[in-house]
């Protein structure tokens, strides 16, 4: 194949499995706050404390970004559920600058890896094989980019319904697309035998919820299934590396070309859309919302004032919510 070597059926399955597994947990902690504290909270510890530093040391997940990056994600996944779960911290307009902060810095993180990646040549980099290139920087690029065009966090509410989830109406579809294709085209780069999972599989597992399931919560969810994942293949990083499930990379160059072109390509079409909005209705991207003409967004935009005890019928909204 083209991307990655030969796929069995095995392997196929498994990762539907992935991605069952990683929607399922996404629901899980969006119905239950028992669990989202226990699998968020309390599993780290133990995992941190008796697991990661014997499995995750030597292996592929085992280098610094892999360490910085789940906890990364899991101080995403309990500042959401601190702002999601206390009214007086979702009504304070200062807490709506840490979701695109966490959102930047994990970009960031990812960003910095490819750069540094493109230096590194060809070789075993961390246990896992590597082809640095000008497809680093290009996808690096893409990424400065993609952080760049994070707008709207003005606009973050929580639901009134029982899942309390985190809303952002102008994280439309065309920028989770645009976010999907250089995020993949990271991993790709970065630890492309991963990419198979934690770039198909976990990608498309927040991406499904975000257009199916919950509209307008795609940060929440991919926060949980990032987190779900890393804290996965920190404890048994052989399934991506040597099982039988694992999948290699082609390490293909013109693969590598290919996937962080078209990351390049779709972020400059958002940004250059980004501007043409900005311009034309004369919006301050750090102060207003950007896409409120958009049916994307009004969809999201019209729960601010839906609470499921009124049974849809309209109420007034509180300052945030």
């Amino acid at each position: 194949m083209f991307l990655f070597e030969s796929i069995s059926l095995t392997q196929w399955l498994m990762w539907f499995v992935v991605l069952g597994a990683l929607i399922g947990l996404n629901e899980l902690v969006r119905w239950s706050k028992v669990a989202a504290y226990a699998i968020f909270i309390v599993l780290p510890i133990i995992l941190t404390i008796f697991v990661w530093p014997h499995t995750a040391a030597g292996s592929s997940t085992g280098s610094w970004f892999h360490w910085v990056k789940v906890y990364s994600a899991l101080a995403g996944c309990i500042g959401f559920m601190v702002i999601r779960y206390n009214p007086r911290v979702a009504a304070n307009k200062y807490a709506l600058w840490f979701p695109p902060a966490i959102l930047a810095i994990n970009i960031a993180e990812a960003v910095a890896r490819d750069f540094q990646v493109s230096r590194l040549g060809e070789g075993l980099v961390d246990g896992v094989y590597m082809i640095g290139g000008p497809w680093n920087v290009m996808n690096g690029v893409a990424g400065i980019i993609n952080l760049i065009t994070i707008c709207g966090w003005v606009g973050i509410f929580i639901s009134r319904d029982r899942f309390k989830d985190m809303l952002w109406p102008d994280m439309v579809w065309f920028w989770i697309i645009a976010y999907d294709l250089w995020n993949f085209a990271y991993v790709y780069n970065c630890v492309g035998d991963h990419a198979f999972y934690a770039g198909a599989a976990l990608l498309i597992a927040c991406t499904i919820p975000a257009f199916f399931i919950r509209k307008g919560a795609w940060l929440q969810h991919r926060a949980h299934t990032l987190a779900f994942w890393m804290m996965f293949t920190m404890a048994v990083p052989s399934f991506v590396s040597d099982s039988q499930f694992s999948v290699a990379s082609s390490h293909n160059p013109t693969a590598l070309f290919t996937v962080s072109l078209l990351s390049l390509l779709v972020n400059v079409a958002v940004l250059a859309y980004q501007a043409y909005v900005i311009i034309k209705r004369r919006r301050n991207p750090l102060k207003d919302e950007l896409y409120p003409e958009l049916k994307d967004y009004q969809k999201v935009a019209a729960l601010r004032s839906v609470s499921v005890e009124t049974e849809g019928r309209p109420v007034a909204a509180s300052a945030s919510a």
